[in-house]
């Protein structure tokens, strides 16, 4: 048997197909909103100031007082329904840009300039919130849900071995294809440009209630190695023997993240990706990209410091390539009017089951804005 043969039967045994009868557009399934998603970075928010951002139609409100704690409210005002981003922060409040009408951070409306206090209407909806890894996360969902659903590790953000890349853009098609593209390393055909013609091979992986993970490694088969990747690892590598199929990449859906890590051997991951691609529109065809791509420090740490605008601009080639290609499958979904896709790939099968599995269908959902 030749050895495509066997990585093809590998692949079948490893991950179940796609079953028979498996009719439902995985592109309506709605996001689940019980868990916790970043909606804005730390930096985009000053001191003092308020910003507008969105989950799924979900206009939200983020304030930071000059004393205290980042809080989320709805972005509409309950006099007259214009966005409370627009306001102003005053002490431990924001006050409409319109009569000044005043929020705490219970979402309760605590002062009226023309009103006396014990005449104070209804507030506004606000969200559980938490200020994590540079990033401003809401739970969407169910608020009584939020204390006891787990917060995401992050990565190695943390981690002071390592030195991390905060990117992400707005990206014009449902978060499904995100999650799709990220899992199919056989698509580093498109890639070939950047990163020379490289060979996958499937490794294995696993199946379960909200995780999907994929591994592979890599042979490189024509080109030389980027600039870029040699920064990730430390060294120049060839197209030889010796370092085909060396590193392993363990990539992993674990509802709604999605993690990238690559390791030799034992050795820690010489590059580890916490990602979440977060819907922005109530039919959920546009997310916004929120990305934490940490690299591990030579010993001389000052070399990754001095490289990292290569490495900068290497990524940011790769990922336009990805967004590129999204975008054209979004594109041929809303002219098509459905997903069309003959997916062949069972890895792909099995985490299209998860993400329509773990998500919200379309009937099913009544927390978007009518």
């Amino acid at each position: 048997m030749s050895q495509s043969t066997l990585e093809e039967a590998d692949i079948v045994s490893s991950v179940s197909p796609e079953p028979q009868g498996h009719n439902a557009d995985l592109r309506r399934i709605r996001s689940n909103p019980d868990y916790w998603y970043p909606v804005a970075w730390s930096h985009e928010l000053k001191s003092g100031k308020t910003i507008g951002t969105r989950y799924a139609g979900q206009p939200i409100a983020l304030v930071r007082p000059l004393d205290g704690s980042v809080f989320a409210l709805e972005d509409r005002c309950a006099h007259r329904q214009v966005p409370l981003s627009l306001g102003r922060v005053s002490g431990e409040a924001v006050q409409c840009c319109y009569h000044g009408w005043a929020y705490g951070r219970s979402g309760r409306c605590i002062d009226v300039p023309y009103l006396g206090k014990n005449k104070l209407p209804n507030g506004v909806k606000t969200y559980p919130c938490r200020e994590e890894g540079g990033l401003i996360f809401i739970f969407p969902g169910d608020p009584a849900k939020a204390e006891t659903t787990p917060f995401p590790a992050l990565g190695s953000v943390r981690d002071p071995a390592y030195k991390t890349r905060r990117f992400g853009k707005k990206v014009a098609c449902h978060y499904s294809f995100m999650h799709e593209n990220l899992m199919d390393m056989n698509h580093q055909f498109m890639h070939m440009k950047q990163m020379g013609q490289m060979k996958p091979r499937f490794l294995g992986g696993k199946d379960e209630p909200t995780l999907v993970e994929a591994r592979y490694s890599f042979a490189r088969t024509s080109g030389k190695q980027p600039w870029g990747e040699a920064l990730i690892f430390g060294e120049r590598r060839d197209a030889s023997e010796r370092y085909a199929h060396r590193d392993v990449m363990t990539i992993r859906t674990e509802y709604p993240y999605q993690t990238l890590r690559i390791a030799t051997g034992d050795e820690p991951p010489v590059m580890d990706l916490w990602i979440v691609y977060v819907p922005q529109d109530a039919e959920e065809k546009t997310c916004r990209v929120f990305g934490l791509l940490s690299v591990r420090k030579p010993k001389v740490g000052v070399v990754l410091d001095m490289a990292w605008p290569f490495l900068v601009a290497f990524t940011e080639r790769i990922f336009k390539e990805d967004r590129d290609i999204v975008e054209l499958e979004q594109a041929a979904w809303n002219e098509l009017g459905g997903d069309h896709n003959q997916e062949v790939f069972p890895v792909i099968n099995t985490l299209r089951r998860l993400l329509a599995r773990c998500g919200v269908p379309e009937e099913q959902d009544t927390t978007r804005p009518t």
